[in-house]
């Protein structure tokens, strides 16, 4: 399913949101926003069906590699480069841990890319660089 700017969606599951907030001009904490006690904490649940527009779809983009994904992508690249000079027992015990780091490396590659979106709900409230696997089409 792919989402586009102006389309209609409902939230597909209910979603908490829970964390530090500050106000829009203050940016996030950390980058000059509130921090100790000027912080303010807060949670907010939305319900799955909570309707909204789209307001704008982000290029998808890789996720985030799990160490093991790291290592099996940098252990494969020296297998790849170097295994025909290594010696015999060096390869096999490369190829062993390259074997055991497979699974994590197949999984991550069947997700593939990440897209994000931005949409503004009925309700007021803005969900920004949200998955856009957790909204259906209205």
């Amino acid at each position: 399913m792919t989402l586009q700017e102006g389309q209609r969606v409902t939230l597909a599951a209910d979603l908490r949101l829970a964390g530090t907030v500050c106000t829009a001009q203050d940016g996030p904490a950390g980058e000059d926003g509130p921090q100790g006690e000027e912080a303010v904490v807060g949670s907010l649940s939305l319900a799955s069906g909570t309707a909204g527009t789209v307001e704008r779809v982000d290029a998808p983009r890789e996720r985030e590699q799990s160490h093991e994904v790291r290592e099996y992508v940098r252990l494969k690249a020296l297998l790849d480069d170097f295994g025909h000079q290594m010696p015999p027992a060096s390869r096999r015990q490369l190829e062993e841990q390259v074997a055991a780091l497979e699974p994590a490396w197949t999984a991550h590659r069947e997700h593939g890319p990440r897209v994000t979106v931005r949409v503004r709900l009925d309700n007021g409230f803005v969900l920004d660089d949200a998955r856009a696997d957790v909204f259906t089409p209205a």
